[in-house]
């Protein structure tokens, strides 16, 4: 996988759930363990983080947003800084996609 596949998974999913309602964002994940927000918000702190390590920067936490559907604008502009910053694309990808599955 590579930058462009990393923008095609993103693009995926923010197809998928950009139009989500709060109740659809407030429904749990098929893990069950927490909401469709929650595994959201979980896979933008990642992707900060992986940014983070690539740039040699310090970790630091995402705050979450008032309103979940804008944890699909962080997605994209998370998933934009880590291939700026020359991270690993692959596994990047790797994970949004696993993020889906878990929705």
């Amino acid at each position: 996988m590579s930058d462009d596949e990393l923008a095609r998974e993103v693009h995926r999913l923010a197809d998928r759930i950009g139009h989500w309602t709060p109740s659809r964002w407030a429904a749990s994940g098929a893990s069950g363990v927490g909401s469709r927000a929650d595994l959201v918000h979980a896979l933008v702190q990642e992707l900060a983080d992986r940014a983070a390590a690539a740039e040699g920067q310090p970790r630091r936490a995402v705050p979450r947003p008032e309103h979940d559907a804008t944890l699909v604008d962080q997605v994209r502009v998370l998933a934009a800084d880590l291939t700026a910053a020359g991270g690993d694309a692959t596994a990047a990808a790797r994970l949004v996609n696993e993020t889906a599955k878990a929705l």
